[in-house]
């Protein structure tokens, strides 16, 4: 079953957020993983959830996806994420 990073996130620095894409973009897809979806366009259907924006990741399995987030390689450009935004995230097994 996949495992997906869920994030939603409010960019704060489009420049550092910038930096950061052009950098975390090359580990993530060396690790596995590729966008589903990535969207600013978000219309709130129940309880007031309405994120920025929101991003998600499929990797090929919920213990790749663990593994990527926790990598020595994105560890080391996570910083820069968090300096250009704020936000929150979870990993997720998929069922199906």
């Amino acid at each position: 079953m996949a495992g997906y990073l869920i994030f939603e996130i409010e960019v704060t620095d489009p420049v550092a957020w910038q930096r950061y894409r052009e950098v975390a973009g090359p580990v993530m897809e060396a690790a596995g993983g590729s966008f589903v979806l990535a969207s600013e366009r978000i219309e709130a259907l129940e309880g007031g959830w309405l994120p920025p924006s929101i991003s998600v990741v499929r990797f090929e399995s919920f213990e790749a996806a663990r593994q990527f987030y926790h990598s020595p390689e994105y560890r080391a450009v996570l910083d820069l994420r968090l300096a250009a935004s704020r936000g929150r995230g979870i990993l997720v097994d998929s069922r199906i």
